[in-house]
């Protein structure tokens, strides 16, 4: 191996499972079910940031003091979690990608700011745990992405060092997070925020999966 990393690390949401779209939904149906004007383009302004941090930023917005944040994350987590047993599908090329990893006998990791639960019904949909080394959720981490706390633990859990590792996102802030850990970074931003310069912060930048399959053969091979 010509490429000095040792690990791949993924996000989640918008990497692994193609679950933004139903974010969208439930945060939609969610928050105008409590009476507060909700878009998606409202939805596209907190990507990245941990699901708690976002209800209480639109509850106090709104001034709203019923229901509780608990109660309207478990609100719309619930309808999240209906939706992705439904419709969830895996970002394609993802599976092509992990095979690459396995061949070239590096570590897989993800590091998401969705909580435990969203994470194990996803890999449940998806039947994804086979394929993982270490699996870490921000959910009761002090701070979520764009911290680096979560990829830190991901590292300590894969036993290999921040700089040995190579991260995939698709937010601002998961980008962020990675740098401050020290992490190489492989930008596959999505379709709303492509016209975004910060994510010149990234090492690498692709289009999808495809092209970071393409990029890793030829960094690795």
């Amino acid at each position: 191996m010509s490429f000095p990393i040792k690990a791949v690390i993924f996000d989640m949401d918008g990497v692994i499972v193609d679950s933004e779209p139903l974010w969208r939904r439930a945060m939609i149906e969610g928050f105008t079910g409590i009476g507060i004007p909700f878009t998606e383009d409202d939805c596209r302004k907190t990507t990245g940031t941990r699901f708690k941090e976002v209800v209480e930023l639109w509850l106090e917005i709104h001034k709203v003091k019923h229901p509780s944040p608990k109660e309207l994350e478990q609100n719309i987590m619930s309808i999240l979690l209906e939706l992705i047993q439904k419709e969830a599908k895996t970002i394609a090329g993802i599976p092509e990608l992990i095979a690459f990893c396995r061949s070239q006998n590096l570590k897989i990791g993800l590091a998401t700011s969705s909580s435990h639960a969203l994470m194990n019904n996803v890999f449940d949909k998806l039947q994804l745990h086979t394929n993982f080394d270490a699996t870490v959720s921000a959910e009761f981490m002090p701070y979520g992405k764009p911290h680096p706390e979560v990829f830190l633990q991901c590292a300590r859990q894969l036993g290999v060092l921040p700089a040995d590792c190579l991260v995939i996102e698709d937010s601002l802030n998961g980008i962020v997070a990675a740098k401050a850990a020290q992490m190489k970074v492989v930008a596959v931003p999505d379709p709303d925020h492509l016209y975004l310069s910060h994510f010149a912060l990234a090492d690498y930048r692709a289009n999808d999966m495809k092209e970071v399959l393409n990029l890793f053969k030829t960094l690795f091979l």
